[in-house]
């Protein structure tokens, strides 16, 4: 996938006769760009022989490029919360001249739609908010209550007012990239004949959504002792948490948190035997990849965006707490009950259900 603007002089690259060209001004957050599929899965079912580009942070290409849906991620060069309308504006210009017929834009906000507006592209799909009336051609009026899933309301602007959504809702679906596995495996020294399971410690949101450190050690020891490694997969800001728990695991934990791409992240989730997750953008990778996983919720709810798996390969872990969902970052009460009364015990559990990391 080349990730730069498409060259509107390219004939063969650009829309031309009946064929639909659509840009997609995709999310901010690593979940919702995984989300986003169901959305691009639904217009290639109804016009199997659209083009789907999409307009999105340079971080997200390589997730993008693992969705064979989409032709191409074009890179946002604004900075999240940055208006510099004149980088918009020129950039507008450019792909104003590759003739996209239509531009859904997922985000709510103002500055999200002025690309396809300076695009000139005569259809622009969006939710009302922050006053882009002149913006955003097709308005579309968000109704919690019916679409209360955030794939269900991307899902729905690929829609047309009257038409319900597909049931089922396609699940998003990463095609992992065998050749960088192999690689992976060689460069991490990574033993091809252990089973792993994986941690995701990480929540960029905040500590109200991370399980905590101790907890993931306990579960690591018992994980180890059954015969498998534990893989710390994420960021460089999950690092130090990484150390944390193989530090008190203790042998057989493999901190790899901040020594690979994202792109890498999504290869080595597909490797594992399963994972266990916070309500994080990892957690809807590995559902994605389609690796059995328990995902912990916190803070947030996953009424909102559980993992888009087969019930079958996901157990969610969520307590309903009185004080749930509270949706902060930290704990407003100090105690954090909706997450240290999640027990090592029953993540280990919810993976004996799952029929995954068995002893042996």
């Amino acid at each position: 996938m080349n990730p730069t603007i498409p060259d509107p002089d390219d004939i063969e690259d650009a829309p031309a006769g009946p064929v639909r060209g659509i840009l997609v001004v995709g999310p901010s957050w690593v979940g919702d760009m995984v989300m986003a599929q169901s959305l691009f899965k639904v217009l290639k079912a109804a016009e199997p022989e659209c083009i789907i580009d999409v307009l999105a942070p340079e971080w997200s290409l390589p997730i993008l490029d693992r969705m064979p849906e989409v032709r191409r991620g074009v890179v946002m060069p604004v900075g999240h919360g940055k208006l510099e309308l004149g980088t918009r504006w020129a950039l507008g210009q450019q792909l104003g001249r590759i003739g996209y017929s239509h531009a859904i834009v997922l985000p709510n906000s103002l500055k999200s739609a002025l690309v396809p507006a300076f695009a000139g592209i005569a259809t622009r799909t969006g939710f009302r908010g922050e006053m882009r009336y002149w913006l955003i051609n097709d308005m579309r009026l968000l109704s919690r209550r019916r679409l209360p899933l955030t794939v269900q309301r991307f899902v729905a602007l690929g829609r047309t007012i009257h038409q319900p959504l597909p049931e089922p809702i396609p699940r998003p679906r990463l095609v992992a990239d065998a050749a960088n596995q192999a690689r992976l495996r060689e460069a991490l020294e990574l033993p091809p004949e252990r089973r792993a399971v994986a941690f995701m410690p990480g929540a960029e949101y905040g500590p109200a959504k991370q399980w905590p450190l101790e907890h993931f050690a306990a579960l690591a020891r018992e994980l180890v002792a059954r015969g498998r490694d534990v893989w710390i997969v994420g960021s460089g800001k999950d690092h130090d948490a990484g150390e944390a728990i193989a530090q008190a695991a203790g042998s057989g934990v493999i901190n790899l948190a901040g020594r690979t791409t994202l792109g890498d992240a999504v290869d080595l989730l597909a490797m594992a035997e399963a994972a266990v997750t916070n309500d994080s953008g990892l957690m809807h990778v590995a559902a994605a990849v389609g690796v059995p996983l328990v995902a912990i919720f916190g803070s947030s709810t996953p009424d909102h965006t559980p993992p888009l798996a087969d019930p079958a390969r996901a157990k969610v872990l969520y307590l309903g707490l009185e004080c749930s969902p509270c949706f902060k970052r930290t704990c407003p009460l100090g105690h954090l009950r909706c997450l240290t009364e999640i027990t090592p015990a029953g993540v280990l559990g919810a993976l004996d259900e799952l029929g995954v990391a068995q002893p042996g």
